[in-house]
């Protein structure tokens, strides 16, 4: 049997990296940028910290085009060429190659110098056996280095960088497009957003002027706007039931978890987590789940740690009218991370589907809020309930409290705010945007006793929660973030 020869590895690295030949020649280096794009890049860019940067996320929210963005940003920034290298590990050709031997052979071929220094990029990382003692391991000898690795099994990312990488890594969670980089990736924000820098709650009134189309483009958003390729394939966007069924859920359940955990009832997940995405938003208790399904609870729960390790689904833990937590967690809701995965399940929804799309849109809200650096909870009482209870940085006083329907009837009818005006009350909520209850089409102000709630249509909130996510501040916080980690 023929051995793959050195001459042909080196052959490979120079066609991955075309642009040590064309510092022109960088892929995608025009296409649009996540909002994720400048934090991301600066800590690329950083040298004061040494450390890897592990770039994590569910598979096709556009890890890999955001790595050769940076690379195409680091050539613009005068970095020669042949010190940039871009290695796609699942590539066969790479199979049995240790990084530090691909390191060698990459700092040699380029007669690059012991004190000068390179960025190194590793593609799809998992396929590398023991990664993570690797990276470590060249992050502690060669620190002149920068290492930057991605890979679509976010799962063994995560965990396995929380487990040996303190110190060495970096973790950057990249998740799927906001509503407000889908209008942007549509080239619909000028419809949408006269002045483009304009926050939404600046532009209230533009924007309740189109709020049928907006919320048609919401609609479509819920249906498949959580991806990149989606947008922008007529293909994908005609069946994007296919795309993210195959390509997306299929893989992690089918391919990615089993292998890494060792899963032998490849059915008894796929069951749990079709059972998880007709659900998502309501509460669930564990022992339910375990009768129904026959499954011992110890299961469950190790199966619900690897689909959240894996940015398939979020859990929420409950509180009570007075903001406490439950110290045994009998009950909780579990979140899509990315709408699209219920119709890719259950079927495409338009605009009459009310009922689905009143549970898929509470999951929309959520998920724009999970982009934030925020501690999350619902809260539940005998009398009453609050749908998303955001809690300040103490973590055990409420700061806002929203309330999701994809309905304008709570707007006129005050019984449907009881739960929230009394949660408001309790926790002494008055101020502007401390009380929010998201309506399908209408935007009111209403002043009950001392209490201020907002009426906010939903597509309108999700905008502007996403919009704000491109600003310094938030930018400025994710890099200390992850940094402080």
């Amino acid at each position: 049997m023929l051995r793959v020869s050195e001459e042909e590895i080196l052959q490979r690295l120079r066609t991955d990296s075309p642009w040590w030949e064309n510092r022109k020649d960088t892929r995608w280096k025009d296409a649009p940028k996540r909002v994720y794009f400048d934090p991301f890049f600066e800590l690329i860019y950083e040298k004061k910290v040494n450390r890897a940067v592990v770039l994590m996320g569910p598979r096709r929210v556009g890890k890999t085009v955001m790595v050769h963005q940076a690379i195409a940003e680091l050539v613009k920034k005068r970095i020669k060429p042949k010190r940039i290298l871009y290695v796609p590990l699942d590539n066969p050709l790479y199979s049995g190659l240790s990084l530090e031997k691909i390191l060698f052979m990459f700092t040699n071929l380029n007669s690059i110098k012991k004190d000068e220094s390179s960025y190194l990029f590793f593609d799809e990382i998992q396929y590398l056996g023991d990664w993570e003692r690797h990276l470590k391991s060249l992050v502690d000898s060669y620190p002149q280095h920068r290492f930057i690795v991605t890979g679509s099994a976010a799962a063994a990312l995560k965990l396995k960088s929380d487990e040996s990488g303190a110190g060495r890594f970096t973790d950057f969670i990249l998740p799927p497009l906001t509503f407000y980089e889908y209008i942007k990736f549509s080239d619909e924000e000028e419809k949408f957003l006269a002045q483009k820098k304009d926050i939404p709650l600046n532009q209230i009134s533009l924007l309740l002027e189109k709020i049928d189309d907006l919320n048609q483009e919401f609609v479509d958003y819920i249906n498949f706007g959580g991806y990149p390729e989606a947008v922008f394939s007529e293909e994908i966007r005609t069946d994007p039931s296919r795309f993210i069924r195959n390509d997306i859920i299929e893989k992690v359940l089918l391919r990615d978890l089993p292998s890494l955990y060792g899963i032998r009832d490849i059915p008894e997940l796929n069951r749990l987590f079709t059972m998880l995405v007709h659900n998502t938003g309501q509460e669930i208790e564990l022992s339910g789940i375990s009768q129904d399904s026959n499954v011992a609870k110890g299961t469950i729960l190790k199966y619900l740690e690897y689909l959240e390790a894996a940015f398939l689904i979020k859990r929420i833990s409950r509180v009570d009218r007075n903001a406490r937590k439950f110290k045994r967690e009998h009950k909780f809701k579990v979140y899509l991370t990315n709408t699209s995965m219920y119709p890719a399940l259950f079927g495409a929804l338009d605009k009459d589907d009310k009922t689905v799309l009143g549970k898929l849109a509470e999951t929309a809200v959520f998920s724009h809020y999970f982009h934030f650096l925020e501690k999350l909870y619902y809260a539940r009482w005998r009398n009453g309930e609050v749908d998303l209870v955001v809690m300040d940085d103490t973590g055990v006083k409420p700061a806002t409290a929203v309330e999701i329907k994809w309905s304008d009837r709570p707007v006129e009818n005050s019984s449907e705010i009881k739960g929230l005006l009394d949660f408001a009350e309790k926790h002494k909520l008055a101020g502007l945007g401390e009380t929010i209850f998201c309506t399908l089409s209408k935007f009111d102000f209403q002043q009950h006793n001392n209490k201020k709630i907002m009426f906010f249509p939903t597509s309108i909130l999700c905008l502007a929660l996403g919009q704000s996510l491109n600003t310094r501040e938030f930018r400025e916080a994710l890099v200390k973030s992850a940094i402080e980690r």
